[in-house]
């Protein structure tokens, strides 16, 4: 059958978000590492952000950043 959804309550996400501001890996090697699915860190880390442009240890937010500066100089 079916496998079951993991459930989280809320201060394990939100010392997972604190833990992958604080890392240098990608998210997707976290996600693989912390067996949580890619998607769900990031809707933790949108929620969790108190500010959106807080700066994150994270290759895809310096990739994002990128191209938005590369979209600025067009």
């Amino acid at each position: 059958m079916g496998e079951q959804r993991q459930r989280y309550n809320e201060e394990f996400k939100k010392q997972t978000f604190k833990f992958i501001q604080e890392q240098t890996k990608t998210l997707g090697d976290l996600a693989e590492e912390l067996n949580i699915p890619k998607s769900t860190l990031h809707q933790w880390m949108s929620k969790y952000r108190e500010l959106k442009h807080e700066p994150v240890a994270s290759i895809d937010r310096v990739k994002e950043l990128e191209a938005e500066l590369h979209e600025m100089r067009r």
